[in-house]
Order: C-alpha cells, then structure tokens, then sequence
C-alpha cells in the first residue's frame, strides 16, 4: 500500500495492521491478508479478534452508551458535524484507499467518502428536530405526546463494496440518536474501515467518548455468530447477500432483537419508446457497469420496448466497446477489477448457464489482462494480474431466462424485449428481490402507471434516472428478499431509537379512558 496514504490517515502506527504480515503469522490464523484486487500485490495483514476481543468490545460500548445517551442531542450532533469535517479533510486520501482496496474508480472512491461527508452533515442537522407528535387525549386535562430515547449499542456488519459509506449512514445517524455504535467490515475491505473508525474516533475522543465508535475484524464462526447473537446489541444492521440477512434475522429473532436489513437487489430499467434514448443509454451503461457490477442497486436486467430495441442494443453494444478497464487508481479508467477470484469464477458460471438457457452473447463475459500502473501510484505499467472480467450484454429470448433471476455481483446484463407497459412492470416484479428500479419515458402516464401502487414493487423507483446513484435525502432499502431495511435519509433514524408513548395528567381526579368509572 502507497506509504504516502497510510502516513496520511494515520495509518502507520495502527495496531491492527502489519504491512508485512510474516509467512508464520499468517499461517497461524493471527491475520488475513488484504490483497489489492487489480494488482494482487498485498496490502497488509490485518489482526483478527477472537471470542474474548468482541466481548470486551461490547462491554465498552454497553458502557460508554450509558453516558453518550445523556448528553443533548444538539450537542451530539456537533460531535458528528465535526467527524464529517474529519472525513473532508481526508477526503482524497480515504478515496484513494477506497480505490486501493476494493477495485472502484478514484471518483467513485472519492464519492462515497462524500456520502460519508454528506451523512454526517444530515445527522448534525437531523439532532435538533429529533421528536414524536402531541396527541389529543379523549380525558380532561390530559396531555398524551410521543417521545424517542436512545435504543443502546448498535451492530453493524457491512460488505465490502461500500467500505465507508454504509458504515457512515448507520454510525452517523445511530451516534445522534444517543446511540454507541459496533462494526464489523467485511474481511475484503478492513483498511478502509480502519481509517474511517480511526478518524471519527478520534473527534469522538477529543469530546470524551473514546468508545462511541468500535470496531470488531474477524470471521464469521469467531466473531460474526457471537456478534449477532448477543443480547447486549438490540439492534443489527447487516448489509449482504439474501443468504446472510437470512442468518441474521434467524439468530437476532430468536432472541427478539431488531434488525435492519439491507441486502441482495436484482435490478431492472424499461425503455419506453417516448424516451430519450441517449439519455437512458448513458444511465443504463453506468448503472450496469458501474463498481465493475459490484453494486447492490446495479441495473442486471433491461426491458426495451420491441419497437426500439435492435437500434438501443446496438447503441449498448458499441458504448460497451469503448469502456475503459485497468488499475482503478489510472486516469480514464472506468472499470477496474472483481473483489477476488470467487467473483470472477461466479461471473464464469453465470455466463455459461446463461448461454445454455438460449442467451446470446452480444459483447464481453470474459476474462482480461488490461495494462495498467502495476503497484501503487508511479509503479512501472505492464499487465495487470487482477481480477478484471469484460462486462458482458446477453440478448435473452423470450419474456424470462433462469440465470437472470439469480444476482451475481458481478457486471452482466441480461437484455429483453416487451410489447406493452404491464407486461414490462410485472417482469421488473417477477423477481425475489425488491430493491431499485427505473424506467425511461417521456411519458407523464407511463411515469405515474410505473410509480403507483400496482407499479414497480421495489423500494428505490427512479424515473429518468439509473437504478444506481442514491442520495442520502431519502430512505433506502428495499422489499421482498432484500430484506425491508431502510437507512440514511427520511426517518430512517427511528430504526435506532425506541419510542415511548407519555401521558401526563394535571387533573386533581381519576381520569379513565373509554368512559370507564371506578370508585
């Protein structure tokens, strides 16, 4: 990893990672080594925790909860004002390490640190208006109003292709809540998590709340299970697959805990012939190829009028061609690699299947070597050893194809033909997933059919928009299989808070409701 970004973040002297993690060590289990995906050089070896870390961790957390949920809610919301300036300051360093780590463009790097920036500026603001309605009371001299309190330390488990900015829309808005915050990353990307905990940690230290923010790295068995079924966390918000939201709501409903869950999302757009297709192609193209595929809101399935679809298909393809793929850290480099080889194995098996189903093949579904800058910024050029796959387009007959109810994270496009609007939106629908959907139309009727309640059944609809590109303002999440989650933006806060309901009385009798008498 480029010195320079490690001395920048303060990196260089952080216990939970060794540079050069010793053949011994890591055979031992002590540390998992963090690979750069587009140059496979390691980046460090990162310490794993044990059963006895989490639960000491747990413990701090329980404990500095006891005394964040005291101090005013402005007042904790300058704290969080303060982490976002953190976050701006190091912006370029963070998204460059983003970058590093997980194989997205530097702008894309750098904006998800803006999402941390932006999060953290909407929590600030989101602390002074936290607050429940004031509701008549049926009684004389009674006042009933609503009231939320913190709720207590928060879990939070997040994937690896949002390293910074899931964290942030959980930690961010659950720390003004009044709320101590736990996270665990994935093991693909925990250099960025060290980075963005070091930084609001140290805001939060300045204020006298070294333990605000936690973080936990580990496995699954050692500290994954342990974590969710812990009585001590009430709420868990897991971003991830359908399979692991799955896991998680079992365990924490066992023991009658809340969950927020943010998972899988198999995506589609329409094109309407009333749209305007230069438009719609340029969103499609960034939607679909965007974070090389590895986006939960990545748009995997088209739906093009027939009308237009021989001309639109021909557009994509040519656009396709001349998508630009190496080391995410290059100037004009639009896609960079898959996380590991799992992913690049998995994008294989889907091409394949899709292929025997009756799909064809219109451009990309294979592996590549780009040239690309081999180590770090100023590295000598050559072939890049990564895992880098070319985002492939598959005209698919018919109204269904098997493979394309699946997700794979990776940068597939499954396209289809549809003769009228309904069948369209019941296809987008057809799906286990719920999470985003768009449609392109210039159409107010076609707009407001695909936005109704009979329209599109997902949690995110866009119109005129890709499927991809949320802003933190709104509440996202989505329905079905992707688990009912909502975080961010809206009043995605009273996830992380618990309400309770007051009446108070000045009446110097009894007062009973339902005209009840007693006495």
């Amino acid at each position: 990893m480029p010195l320079s970004t490690v001395a920048s973040l303060g990196l260089d002297d952080e216990p939970r990672l060794v540079l050069k993690p010793s053949a011994q060590d890591l055979a031992a289990g002590r540390f998992f080594q963090v690979q750069n995906p587009a140059t496979l050089e390691t980046l460090a070896g990162v310490r794993l925790d044990d059963a006895g870390a989490l639960d000491r961790t747990i413990e701090r957390s329980r404990a500095a909860f006891l005394a964040w949920r005291e101090v005013p809610a402005p007042v904790r919301g300058q704290i969080i004002r303060e982490i976002g300036e953190s976050f701006r300051a190091h912006k370029v360093a963070l998204g460059r390490l983003v970058s590093i780590e997980t194989g997205k463009v530097l702008s894309e790097g750098e904006g998800e640190v803006q999402e941390a920036i932006d999060i953290a500026e909407f929590a600030a603001g989101l602390s002074r208006t936290i607050g429940g309605p004031t509701i008549p009371s049926e009684r004389a001299k009674v006042r009933i109003f609503e009231q939320w309190h913190p709720l207590g330390p928060i879990g939070v488990i997040t994937a690896f292709n949002f390293p910074a900015a899931v964290w942030a829309w959980n930690a961010m808005i659950a720390a003004v809540c009044g709320d101590t915050v736990l996270w665990k990353p994935s093991l693909a990307a925990p250099i960025t998590a060290c980075a963005m905990n070091r930084l609001a940690t140290a805001v939060a230290t300045r204020h006298g709340h070294p333990a605000l923010f936690s973080l936990v790295i580990g496995t699954d068995d050692q500290i994954g299970e342990r974590l969710i079924a812990d009585r001590r966390l009430p709420l868990i918000s897991a971003t991830g697959s359908c399979r692991m939201g799955r896991r998680v709501a079992s365990v924490v409903g066992a023991r009658l805990g809340r969950t927020l869950l943010e998972l899988g999302g198999n995506n589609a757009a329409i094109v309407e012939p009333s749209a305007d297709l230069d438009l719609a192609l340029k969103s499609v193209v960034f939607a679909a190829v965007g974070t090389a595929g590895q986006r939960c809101t990545t748009t995997r399935r088209l739906f093009v009028h027939e009308s237009i679809a021989d001309d639109f298909v021909q557009r994509l393809v040519a656009a396709y061609r001349t998508i630009t793929i190496g080391n995410p850290v290059d100037s004009g480099v639009l896609v960079g690699p898959l996380i590991n080889r799992r992913a690049v194995e998995s994008f294989d098996a889907a091409i394949s299947q899709a292929r025997a189903q009756g799909a064809t093949l219109l451009t990309g579904g294979k592996r590549c070597v780009p040239l690309g800058t081999l180590a770090g910024v100023g590295g000598a050029q050559g072939p890049l050893p990564g895992h880098f796959v070319e985002p492939a387009i598959l005209r698919c007959p018919g109204s269904d194809l098997p493979i394309a109810r699946e997700e794979t994270f990776a940068p597939i496009l499954y396209v289809f033909t549809y003769r009228d609007l309904e069948d369209a939106i019941a296809r987008n629908n057809s799906v286990d997933q719920g999470l985003s959907s768009a449609i392109f139309t210039d159409s107010v009727r076609a707009s407001e059919r695909f936005l109704s309640a009979s329209g599109s059944d997902c949690g995110l609809a866009y119109v005129n928009l890709g499927t991809s590109g949320a802003e933190i303002g709104g509440a996202f999440g989505g329905e079905k299989d992707t688990g009912g989650g909502r975080e961010s933006g809206s009043d995605s806060w009273k996830a992380y808070m618990r309400r309770q309901t007051c009446s108070v009385s000045h009446a110097a009798t009894l007062a009973l409701a339902q005209g009840i008498r007693f006495g």
